[in-house]
Formats: structure tokens, C-alpha cells, sequence
């Protein structure tokens, strides 16, 4: 089913459609915002611009996830502190990208300022270099999947032990951030941005040209999975999701290949982390919190595993009620989001683009 619905779902109308959502983002979103006076109905405002890439922070996120456990059967309850690992990375160039325009007028970021720290901590040197940064947003997140992804892979933990693991190095890694003496802003974290390469990070345009990197980067990742999922690695990839013993008895060695694509997985989020951190102005230890882990396999969820196409739907989806739900009744949302994935469980296993597939089938 997967694999006839992954086809249909990437077929020539499909290729249009994503081709039409390319020049939609790349083009027209940042025309509306920038060239389109306040005022005029056709005007995108700030507000709507940095919530659509909030959401294609998270549609990557949740197509990471789509990777692990759509194709490969692995449920992990914890890429939410592979996207903040992202984010703090990005946040530490930003923060020393302030220098003196910070409110204690010193090169440190303020928060050390505020706890009398006298230097930058080792892990921070270099940190003033974008590219520096940039590798960190990679090597960080990938490096940590790797370690912990050889060892549980190798031991053969897997099913709802895997989830458990995951969700408590979440929650491990939240805890260690959350203390001030980590040097990583404790329960503050990183905010009052001012500048990304020289460019007020405030600037409509800025705020267009990280939109229109957002985009790009979604569409990228997009076909790289589809790329990954329709060649020999993906069927493979399938193989071990379906039955991991009879890819053992054919010879192949399931660890390499869960490796890979669990690393890759970690990478994106982490991506998608430093795309998330410059637009929305903040990263904390909130961002690893378990809950929003579980939100993640939720998008994945109620989109559809297993799909590509409806992970990010449901990234969209889930967000788009969560903006207005959690205005208007902000003290019911999780007991929302909750009965959302009880429904989506019991009556579309497939998720929404299962439903879509099957009217149209």
C-alpha cells in the first residue's frame, strides 16, 4: 500500500503541485510582504510570514520523522532535542552576533553577564563564525543520533523500549539546559536577537529572505526523501519496517541502514532548528520537552506515515489549529490535540492523505 500510495502521491500532478508551491513561497509570498503596501488588501503581513515558516520549520521536522518511523518502522519520542540542538547552535551565533548593542554593553551575551561569568566557556569559542555555527547545527544533532542510534541499534532495542529511551534522553538533555551553570541560558535561553550577517534580524526584508531559505530547504529535503524511500535503500529501508528478521536471514546487516537514516533524520530536525530560531526570535529548554516529541509523531500521525506528502500536511494541519486554539481556549489544547490522535488512530489509520487517496481512488 505505502509503496503504490507513495507513486500515486508523486506523480505528474503532484510534481506541478510542487512546482506551484515553490514559486507560491519563493516568489509571491515575499512580494506580497515586502512590495504590497500595509493596508492594501493583497498585503502579507510580518505576523503571517513568520508563522508559514514557523510551520515549514516543523513540515520538515515531521518529514524527518516520516523517514524513521513512516519508512523504517523506528517510533522516536525524542527529535524534538535534535531540532532545539539545531536551534541552539543557531542561537549561539546570534547571540555573540549582538556584541555591544546588548544590554550590559559587553561582547559576552547578556545572560553570562547577569551570572558574572568572566569568559566565554570553550564550547562557545568560534561561535562568532557563521560557518562555524552552520557545521554545529549539523555535526551536533548528527553526531549525538549516531552514538546514541549505534549503541540501541546494536543492542537490538527496538518497538515501544526504542520510543522510551528516546523520550528519556529528551527529557535528560531538557534538564541539563535548564541549569544556569551549563552556559546555555538556563530556563531563558537565547533571545533579543539583533543581527544575522550583518542584517538586522528584524528587517522585513531579512524576515523574506529567511522565509524564502525555509522554503527552499523544505522543498530540498522533500526530494532527497523521495530520492531515499524510491531507490534500493528505500525498499531496503521498508524491508527492515516489515520484517527486520527476514532482512537478517537474507544476508543484510539491519544496523547500517537504520544508522543512516536515523542520523539523517536527527540532521534535518536539526536544520530545521536553526531555520526556526532567527524567525521566531527564541530557542529554550522548552523546545525539548517530551511533550512536543510526542506532538512531532502526532503531525506524522494524523498526515499520514509512511507518505512524505502527509506528514507535512499534518504539520500544517496540527499547527494551524494549535495558533488559534491555544488564543482561544489555551487551557484545552493538549486535551485537544490528545482526542485529535485517538480519532486519527481508530478511524483514519492512514492519516488524512490515506482519506484523500481513497476518494480519489
Amino acid at each position: 500500500m505505502n509503496k503504490t500510495l507513495t507513486e500515486r502521491l508523486f506523480g505528474p500532478k503532484a510534481w506541478t503541485a510542487l512546482a506551484a508551491f515553490a514559486a507560491v513561497m519563493l516568489i509571491v509570498v515575499p512580494v506580497l510582504n515586502l512590495a504590497v503596501p500595509e493596508g492594501n488588501p493583497l498585503h502579507l503581513s510580518t505576523y503571517w510570514v513568520t508563522l508559514i515558516a514557523k510551520i515549514m520549520c516543523y513540515a520538515i521536522v515531521a518529514l524527518a520523522m516520516d523517514l524513521v518511523w513512516g519508512y523504517t518502522g523506528i517510533l522516536s519520542l525524542g527529535h524534538g532535542v535534535f531540532f532545539a540542538l539545531g536551534g541552539y547552535a543557531m542561537g549561539m551565533y546570534l547571540m555573540r552576533a549582538i556584541g555591544r548593542d546588548g544590554n550590559y554593553q559587553s561582547e559576552l551575551p547578556d545572560f553570562m553577564v547577569f551570572l558574572n561569568w568572566k569568559s566565554l566557556p570553550w564550547y562557545w569559542v568560534g561561535t562568532d563564525s557563521f560557518l562555524y555555527c552552520m557545521a554545529l547545527v549539523v555535526l551536533v544533532p548528527g553526531v549525538l543520533a549516531l552514538i546514541f542510534g549505534y549503541f540501541a541499534f546494536r543492542s537490538r532495542i527496538k518497538g515501544v523500549y526504542f520510543s522510551i529511551i528516546t523520550q528519556a534522553m529528551t527529557f535528560a538533555t531538557m534538564l541539563l539546559f535548564f541549569r544556569n551553570e551549563t552556559g546555555f541560558g538556563g530556563n531563558n535561553g537565547f533571545t533579543d536577537f539583533k543581527r544575522i550577517l550583518g542584517f538586522p534580524i528584524t528587517a522585513p526584508s531579512t524576515r523574506a529572505a529567511l522565509f524564502a531559505i525555509t522554503a527552499a530547504t523544505l522543498i530540498a529535503a522533500l526530494l532527497l526523501a523521495r530520492f531515499i524511500v524510491t531507490s534500493k535503500l528505500g525498499r531496503v529501508l521498508a524491508a527492515i519496517r516489515d520484517a527486520e528478521s527476514r532482512v537478517m536471514f537474507s544476508g543484510y546487516n539491519p544496523l547500517p541502514y537504520k544508522l543512516f537514516i536515523w542520523v539523517l533524520s536527527a540532521v534535518l530536525c536539526g536544520i530545521a532548528g536553526a531555520l526556526f530560531v532567527p524567525q521566531v526570535g527564541i530557542i529554550n529548554p522548552g523546545e525539548m520537552s517530551p511533550a512536543n516529541s510526542i506532538e512531532i509523531a502526532i503531525w506524522t500521525a494524523v498526515g499520514g506515515r509512511g507518505t512524505l506528502i502527509g506528514p507535512l500536511l499534518g504539520a500544517g494541519l496540527i499547527n494551524g489549529v494549535k495558533s488559534w486554539f491555544t488564543v482561544a481556549f489555551p487551557e484545552y489544547w493538549l486535551y485537544f490535540l490528545g482526542l485529535i490522535f485517538i480519532l486519527v488512530t481508530l478511524y483514519l489509520p492512514r492519516g488524512v492523505i490515506g482519506l484523500i487517496s481513497k476518494e480519489r481512488a
